[in-house]
């Protein structure tokens, strides 16, 4: 059936951009600002927490690898969007189109799932903190990091298999600024009953689970935050997961948003704002917020200036 696919349809043309035909070039330079400093701030905060032992612990464990998926789902759609804009055709392969969207399935699906593990982190540091070292240990992180990457790309491996299914007699354009299994299946002209039914139920698990878990899990830590009598107590905790707190809104709402809207009554426009906002600004702010939010960060930041400020001087005098 892929081989019909491809005799039918060797490529596929991106709407997205279209309301804006003569603004590519100007496009280019923000979008290629917005990449830099997404790889760029999520590769410091990946650094930072390798390279100082005082972050050695189970919540920035879980933080590298929220950092590394904000590069992978940047770098995937990002790229070819750059090419697409100098090249003033906005355009990819077929076969092109189904690895962009299997690797933003597995990015996408493991980051939402990583996100209810950091959750549980937080749960058990501020509601079970004399069982949190056996909770979150070594072992349990390793197993706990390796099972959101494996889910996200079994979810996303099973949508990919069931979209080279899809027959596109010929229509070509993609109303969306990258390749996603509900803007595939709009333009399809086979019977997608059983691709839309999967959809709904593995975004129950994929999506849904993770966010009421989350959800949960926020409850009690807000229900222990509240039992605490002092009002510093009551800060300091609620300041180890407010960084978080505010990536799970970002995130969270912007995905609903991007996956649940009505099929009509948004514009073309409107659409490729929304998926802008999912998966090219969002991974851009989640550096921005642990930054500026996280005092450890923070510090561990202006540590590592100071010591490369002495070591530029020292070499300078010498």
């Amino acid at each position: 059936m892929g081989e019909k696919n491809q005799t039918l349809v060797v490529g596929f043309v991106f709407l997205g951009f279209s309301g804006f035909p003569n603004s590519h070039i100007y496009l280019f330079l923000p979008f290629l600002a917005i990449y830099l400093f997404t790889v760029l701030g999520n590769l410091m905060i990946f650094i930072l927490i390798r390279v100082d032992s005082s972050l050695h612990t189970p919540m920035y464990y879980f933080l590298c690898h929220l950092s590394c998926l904000d590069i992978c789902i940047s770098s995937v759609t990002v790229p070819k969007i750059l090419v697409n804009f100098l090249s003033q055709q906005q355009t990819i392969t077929y076969n092109q189109c189904l690895a962009q969207m299997f690797f933003l399935m597995t990015f996408t699906g493991t980051e939402t799932t990583l996100l209810a593990v950091m959750a549980f982190d937080r749960y058990a540091a501020i509601c079970r903190p004399l069982h949190y070292s056996r909770l979150m240990s070594s072992k349990v992180c390793t197993i706990l990091a390796f099972a959101t990457w494996v889910w996200g790309s079994l979810d996303s491996a099973l949508h990919t298999a069931l979209s080279t299914t899809l027959s596109f007699c010929g229509i070509n354009q993609i109303h969306h600024i990258f390749c996603d299994v509900p803007p595939l299946m709009k333009i399809s002209c086979n019977d997608v009953y059983i691709n839309k039914m999967v959809v709904h139920i593995t975004s129950i698990f994929v999506a849904g689970a993770p966010f009421l878990f989350t959800i949960l899990s926020y409850c009690f830590i807000l229900s222990s935050i509240l039992k605490i009598r002092s009002t510093a107590g009551k800060r300091k905790a609620f300041s180890t997961c407010a960084s978080h707190l505010i990536v799970v809104i970002l995130y969270f709402g912007n995905g609903i948003v991007n996956y649940n809207r009505p099929s009509a009554g948004y514009s073309l426009e409107m659409d490729t704002l929304i998926s802008t906002m999912y998966c090219i600004i969002t991974p851009m702010l989640n550096p921005l917020i642990y930054s500026l939010r996280n005092k450890e960060v923070n510090a561990a930041l202006k540590k590592a200036v100071r010591i490369w400020w002495k070591s530029k001087h020292h070499h300078s005098i010498s």
